[in-house]
């Protein structure tokens, strides 16, 4: 704790009035606009036409909207629908809300935690903001629109003293922003983040800035704090305090100050000194909490921010270290994108992301490739993940002064909007910055200028901070921290060559850290091979679980024994829709991901959790895997992904013996047996693992088939009964003789009409229309619709197979199969 002195002084420097616009408003009482929206995909000629009267069968009748809920986002469906380019175009949104302001004479705020890509807002028909960019957060102030809308009679008789408000959206193609349209991933439209409606006195907080540093060794903890109040009018400085009380970790208050005398609409605290603070890790994410209170005229706001004291250090040709210990960053990416609703994630939702990224044992995280919800860096400060977030500069190459002013402006929000975050390490400024084709000329020097110009502002907005970028040779020597490109056995050469392409990438990096790395694999599609001298995969390769588990664990095994390596990231959490892969085995998604588009594990989640996790944990390959197939007593080898010391395999409750983890005995880390299925019949696996003397267990059952089959000739349809309104339909590729093809890959499309909804356009590999199959199989689930009374029809082809139709949901509930000719 120690002394602590507070003065407030005023600081030079960015306007009030941008410092309000352009930040997340800091005030503890915010309402979510989430209900009451209608929305409309598509242009209108002006707000009159989202206001005007409606009459009954009249024109102004259409075009007719459709009542969502908030987040929501144009492309929930379309961005993998492999049918259909997704929607890039203007899209309107209308809601009606009432404005009570507890405080007299305050201000009305709408908060835009992200709305994409560029955004108006109208009181009414009176336009009262604009913002360019889909990813920072953005606020207007209402409060005049409001006030001279009151006034009318159509706020009284038609709308009873609401506030009409309409947003216009619009997500078209524009090669003078960013990011580009060729980068790897949708530029969403829609309101995909919350909307709060936020009342103040007023003045009110406009931005706090906490500075917050401390000596390797934590012995002595350093404050500053920046307060920027919003004030549009003049404020009676006479009748206006601000209090000031800092909190440690524990609850404990460790400051307290009020200051009532010459306050100013800049701000800047002296320095505070607290001895001994207590540090944020990745293991004991320490945060200190500020709470500051304005009084104006006896009415207070409340503004809480969070923040945490840790020494970190990217040592030339060396590791990562902080608070004085070295550290392996063990590292993710992330998009903004879910099945069912793209961009428009719940918090609820990025909670659970998060938590199942932690309990994978990551420390680290790149959110790629813009700007996040500040949702996931609070999470980020409470969970121990430290971060780089970068803004989206993204392929392209260069544009002009409007493309430039908004990547400064996309840099500026990024950082002073997040610079509290004890989370965040590294800031961002591009990727891929190399890859031409949006414009004529591709001039590297301008690159490297404007790459020099943004480096630079980064350091005079947040010196604390050092600047990264991921591939681009050519601007490696202008930032702190670079990531060359290395995909060793997926885009190039062989996995076992990792470490060597790694050490070439170091020694040519002064601080260098591994971003994105892995490959694709199709969720659950298995198959029978150890991928000896297998390499440049994404070309050659067939993009299942088996190839992925191995080529990650190779990778993680060879991490474990680079002393000079900062970290690496493999590159992606999860499935992610991308408007560049209509071909992929589940069109216009990335599979590069541990978990599918649902967050639903795949087998390789568990090979990340066996090395990172801390957790005990056990996990036999093959969940997802129900047939093996071989010769008559062939053994067959099987992999348990574990961190457990010792782990005893049984096979039909017989063991195949037991075996010690080392995590340099690959595959598995010396977890894996060569056993003797029988033949047709259900073979019961179970590995129990011992940990510091505890029991942990998992069970499987597997198939196994020694009969030899031919081209796919047969395409059979099963359904079973999930509930009572939803039924799982399962399409089988077969031979001639009815033997299942169990390597094919070849695509199935699934179709139906009738009284039911087929779930599909998920990006998923059990909710896609249209999907490879994963060793000759390929499902979907449908639900029974409004009429009760009605069957639905559902039917499946391969190429020119077809399946047999089945008729769901009769009058008397059951399923009833008919032949296609």
């Amino acid at each position: 704790m120690g002394t602590i002195r507070f003065y407030l002084l005023v600081l030079l420097g960015i306007a009030c009035s941008f410092i309000n616009t352009h930040a997340i408003i800091p005030s503890t009482e915010k309402i979510r606009l989430n209900d009451g929206w209608e929305f409309i995909r598509q242009d209108m000629a002006n707000a009159w036409e989202a206001v005007r009267p409606v009459r009954v069968g009249q024109p102004e009748m259409v075009p007719f909207w459709t009542k969502v809920t908030l987040p929501h986002c144009f492309n929930a469906e379309d961005a993998v629908d492999p049918d259909v380019n997704y929607y890039q175009g203007p899209g309107w949104y209308r809601t009606s809300i009432s404005v009570d302001n507890p405080y007299q004479a305050g201000r009305v705020l709408l908060e835009f935690e992200g709305a994409g890509q560029k955004t108006d807002v109208y009181v009414y028909t009176k336009h009262v903001g604009t913002h360019v960019g889909g990813y920072d957060s953005w606020n207007v102030d209402i409060t005049e629109a409001v006030e001279a809308f009151k006034k009318t009679d159509v706020c009284l008789e038609r709308y009873d003293g609401r506030i009409p408000i309409v947003i216009r959206c619009d997500n078209s193609r524009d090669t003078e922003m960013i990011p580009s349209d060729m980068s790897d991933f949708n530029l969403y439209g829609g309101l995909y983040r919350y909307v709060n409606l936020v009342y103040t006195p007023s003045i009110s907080f406009g931005q706090i800035l906490i500075s917050s540093s401390t000596d390797s060794k934590g012995q002595v903890g350093s404050v500053r704090i920046k307060t920027y109040l919003y004030a549009p009018q003049d404020f009676p400085r006479d009748k206006t305090t601000l209090n000031v009380v800092i909190k440690a970790p524990d609850g404990k208050e460790i400051y307290s100050n009020q200051k009532s005398d010459d306050l100013k609409l800049t701000m800047e605290s002296d320095e505070i000194t607290i001895r001994k603070p207590m540090l944020w890790d990745v293991d004991s994410p320490m945060l200190y909490t500020c709470e500051m209170t304005l009084n104006v005229n006896g009415e207070t706001v409340r503004a809480i921010e969070r923040f945490g004291f840790r020494h970190t250090e990217f040592r030339e040709k060396g590791p990562f270290y902080i608070n004085g210990k070295r550290l392996l960053l063990r590292g993710t990416h992330r998009h903004e994108d879910h099945a069912g609703v793209a961009a428009a994630l719940t918090e609820e939702m990025m909670v659970e992301e998060m938590m199942q990224i932690k309990r994978m044992g990551a420390n680290f995280i790149r959110l790629g490739h813009y700007q996040q919800s500040d949702i996931i860096l609070r999470l980020c400060d409470e969970l121990g993940i430290l971060v780089w977030e970068e803004i989206p500069w993204c392929r392209g190459g260069l544009g002009g002064e409007r493309y430039k002013t908004q990547a400064r402006q996309m840099l500026t929000n990024m950082i002073l909007q997040h610079h509290n975050h004890p989370s965040i390490i590294l800031w961002g400024m591009g990727n891929e910055n190399d890859w031409p084709g949006d414009f004529e000329t591709f001039d590297k020097e301008m690159i490297r200028s404007f790459m020099k110009e943004l480096h630079d502002l980064s350091h005079k907005l947040d010196p604390s901070r050092m600047t990264a970028i991921r591939r681009c040779e050519f601007c490696k020597d202008i930032i702190d921290v670079y990531s060359p490109s290395i995909w060793a056995g997926w885009y190039s050469r062989s996995f076992p060559d990792y470490y060597l392409m790694a050490k070439e990438g170091m020694d040519v990096t002064s601080r260098f850290l591994h971003a994105e790395w892995g490959g694709d694999s199709h969720a659950g599609r298995h198959m029978e091979s150890d991928y000896q001298g297998a390499g440049n995969a994404a070309k050659n390769g067939d993009w299942s679980e088996s190839y992925i588990v191995r080529l990650f664990d190779w990778h993680l095994k060879e991490q474990e024994n680079m002393p000079w390596l900062t970290g690496a990231a493999f590159w992606t959490f999860k499935d992610f829709s991308t408007p560049l892969r209509p071909e992929n085995p589940i069109p216009y998604v990335n599979q590069k991901g541990v978990v599918e588009r649902d967050g639903t594990p795949k087998e390789s989640y568990y090979v990340f959790q066996s090395y990172w996790s801390k957790e005990p944990m056990i996990h036999i390959y093959g969940h997802s895997r129900p047939v093996r197939w071989g010769e008559a007593n062939e053994k067959k080898e099987v992999l348990v992904y574990s961190n457990c010391t010792e782990v005893e395999l049984f096979l039909n409750g017989v063991s195949q013996g037991v075996r010690k983890r080392n995590s340099q005995d690959y595959p598995a880390a010396g977890l894996r047996w060569n056993v003797i299925y029988n033949k047709g019949t259900a073979n019961a696996l179970k590995a129990v693992g011992v940990n510091n003397g505890k029991v942990y267990s998992d069970e499987i059952v597997q198939s196994y088939v020694t009969e030899k089959w031919g081209k796919p000739a047969k395409l059979n349809l099963t359904a079973t009964v999930l509930c009572k309104d939803t039924v799982l339909i399962k399409a089988e590729l077969k031979d001639l003789n009815g033997t299942p093809c169990l390597d094919s890959q070849d695509y199935i499309e699934f179709s139906g009409i009738g009284n039911g909804i087929l779930l599909q356009n998920l990006g998923t590999a059990g909710g896609s229309k249209k999907v490879q199959a994963s060793n000759g199989r390929a499902s979907i689930k449908v639900s029974r619709g409004a009429n009760l009374n009605s069957p639905f029809y559902i039917l499946a082809k391969s190429g020119t197979l077809y399946s047999n139709q089945l008729s769901l949901f009769d009058s008397d509930g059951g399923i009833s199969s008919v032949s296609v000719k």
